[in-house]
């Protein structure tokens, strides 16, 4: 079975409440580049893969192990963020700013909806979860480390505590109390491993390498 760790960006502009002007290029902080640094010390054996998100901060996560392990290949995959809002809503504005937007957002609970048009369906991003569990379960590599997204994987955990990943409205609620009140740190990490089936067993979130 591939073991498969999970590891979140560190902390970014928008995590920060800066300005920022598109959901995939907010930056890390100079807090976050220091958190992708103490990620490294934790991956001892160079891993068979690398996976990345599109977005820019992930990928400035990654960069620290990925020099570390050079020969390692480098693969981005659709682990992106769930970005459920139209990207327009982050154009020079802070994550405060866009909170009255997103609150609507969630109590009209529709799975199906993109916001604005160009928002990230619920029931897409139960898509792109599945997609993912079944492309790890059938990997020939057995350790892989993918640099992505808190919501992302939040949502990745609910589905294997819950079971199903069915876009119905009771799914979008309950999934919205999970993120609300199970938290994960900026560069936390969530070790799994992925049987052939695409269950997955997992540990809690290991954050001993972060500074208090």
């Amino acid at each position: 079975m591939p073991v498969v760790w999970f590891i979140r960006h560190g902390e970014s502009e928008s995590n920060a409440n800066l300005r920022t002007t598109h959901p995939a290029q907010s930056a890390l902080t100079p807090l976050g580049r220091d958190e992708a640094e103490l990620v490294v010390p934790q991956i001892e054996t160079p891993p068979d893969l690398i996976v990345v998100s599109s977005y820019l901060r992930a990928r400035q996560t990654a960069v620290p192990l990925i020099e570390k392990f050079p020969d390692t290949p480098v693969e981005t995959w659709p682990v992106h963020e769930f970005t459920y809002l139209h990207p327009l809503e982050y154009k020079e504005t802070t994550g405060a700013e866009r909170w009255g937007v997103a609150k609507v957002y969630w109590e009209e609970n529709e799975p199906q909806v993109k916001h604005r048009g160009e928002g990230e369906s619920f029931a897409e991003l139960m898509a792109r979860v599945e997609a993912l569990k079944m492309r790890l379960a059938q990997h020939p590599a057995q350790f892989i480390v993918v640099f992505s997204h808190g919501l992302f994987l939040r949502a990745l955990l609910h589905v294997n505590i819950v079971g199903h990943s069915e876009p119905t409205p009771e799914m979008m609620e309950r999934y919205r109390h999970f993120i609300w009140s199970v938290h994960m740190p900026n560069c936390a990490i969530l070790k799994t491993t992925v049987a052939e089936n695409g269950r997955f067993t997992f540990s809690g979130y290991d954050t001993t390498h972060l500074t208090p």
